[in-house]
């Protein structure tokens, strides 16, 4: 399926990819779903190397997503098994047993205990996921990884993805140079309640789990959760963080504020760096998209009152409709904040669109001009900025239009 769709217009290409120290990684074509593309990944991750990860808040998770909840608390990761065209969702205990032949076949393969093996998958809800494909895959899979196998990884995990998503950021902690590398997949059934579809990101640092764990759940806040592609959260949503160690820098506490660590400050803003530019990645790659929108929300009562107003506009129907036609119907913004049930003030909103001040205090800019906002609307980029005028709070939301083209993948995705 993922062969046959155009690239989307937003697409970006691959950045020059590295390598992470202590992680091999490569890709297979297992025939779970697709005919001639790889759909099976398995990543081997070097003895000691720690993990963190966030999911779905759906209440109708994947069996890999209960698997690697199950696991995280150990924080150690020695394999990630990932495979694309079946979500192994909604399949009972055929689900769970394709988990655990899946982990004992890949610690067979990597020399590990099944409890240090990470699965993720993403496809069609509701079909049984044939566990043989997938273990008589592995030991060939296994005997090919590669150091540089990324992008290999990155194109496997694809379902309705129209381009590999894919990002790398160098930093240092205590003067120590290390790498993060990450890779993601997602274009449909993306409205993410910690993350996004699928995203794996790995990095030579030597860091505690819990340390992991606090630094990516607060980096997928203003990141992962802030992008919508059409409302809807998946029932596999998924992003994991691994550690190696091999960089070798100065030990890092369990206990530490990851946070507010001096030591830790320029990783965390490098690792939140990538994370935005991949979630951004699954927006450029929405089902149909034409559009990016980004919606910058201030003068809320507080930055979760923006996030979800911020949110509202880039799930609504109408002003996705808009934008993808490019009308400069602003009154549409007006309808989405007025309708998502947080405090705002119709005598106090303000709505700009391309940087253009439409409507102010209630009431049309006096001497609104809109040619520049209709020039701004034919662009690929479309921002739009609303202050409710009530307090301090902000956040930046991205969405993409809505096409005609959501509709046609979706009307024939099983098929």
């Amino acid at each position: 399926m993922a062969q046959s769709l155009p690239v989307s217009p937003l697409a970006q290409p691959l950045p020059e990819l590295g390598t992470v120290r202590g992680v091999r990684l490569g890709a297979i074509a297992a025939g779970i779903r697709y005919k001639g593309r790889t759909d099976l990944v398995l990543a081997e991750f070097a003895p000691g190397t720690t993990v963190g990860g966030v999911f779905t808040k759906s209440k109708c998770p994947g069996a890999p997503v209960d698997w690697c909840r199950a696991i995280l608390p150990t924080g150690q990761a020695r394999a990630l098994v990932v495979n694309a065209g079946n979500a192994n969702v909604f399949t009972g205990r055929a689900g769970r047993q394709t988990c655990e032949a899946t982990a004992q076949a890949a610690a067979t393969v990597a020399g590990c205990a099944p409890d240090e093996v990470y699965l993720a998958s993403t496809g069609v809800i509701g079909e049984i996921l044939p566990a043989e494909r997938i273990t008589t895959a592995l030991p060939a899979l296994h005997a090919a990884l590669s150091e540089t196998g990324w992008e290999a990884a990155a194109r496997g995990i694809m379902t309705t993805d129209t381009f590999p998503k894919a990002a790398v950021r160098k930093t240092q902690i205590n003067g120590t140079d290390v790498v993060i590398q990450g890779m993601a997949k997602g274009s449909g059934m993306v409205a993410p309640d910690m993350a996004t579809m699928l995203s794996f990101v790995a990095t030579d640092a030597a860091l505690p789990a819990p340390v992991l764990q606090t630094l990516l759940g607060s980096g997928v806040k203003s990141t992962f959760n802030c992008i919508t592609v059409d409302s809807d959260t998946s029932t596999s949503d998924m992003v994991l963080l691994f550690a190696t160690g091999a960089a070798g820098n100065a030990p890092v506490a369990d206990t530490v504020d990851a946070l507010h660590d001096p030591a830790l400050a320029d990783f965390r803003t490098a690792l939140d760096d990538l994370l935005r530019e991949l979630a951004l990645l699954v927006i450029r790659d929405g089902e149909g998209a034409t559009k990016l929108m980004t919606i910058t929300v201030s003068g809320a009562v507080s930055d979760e009152s923006a996030w979800r107003v911020a949110m509202a506009i880039g799930n609504s129907p109408l002003v996705k409709t808009a934008i993808a036609g490019e009308d400069a119907n602003w009154g549409r913004v007006v309808m989405a904040v007025g309708k998502c049930g947080e405090p705002a003030d119709r005598d106090t909103l303000s709505v700009s669109i391309g940087g253009v001040c439409i409507a102010r205090d209630g009431t049309v800019t006096e001497g609104y001009d809109e040619t520049p906002v209709v020039a701004h609307m034919k662009g690929q980029e479309i921002d739009i900025a609303v202050d409710l005028g009530l307090d301090t709070g902000t956040a930046r939301a991205w969405s993409c239009d809505l096409t005609h083209g959501y509709i046609d993948i979706n009307g024939s995705y099983r098929s």
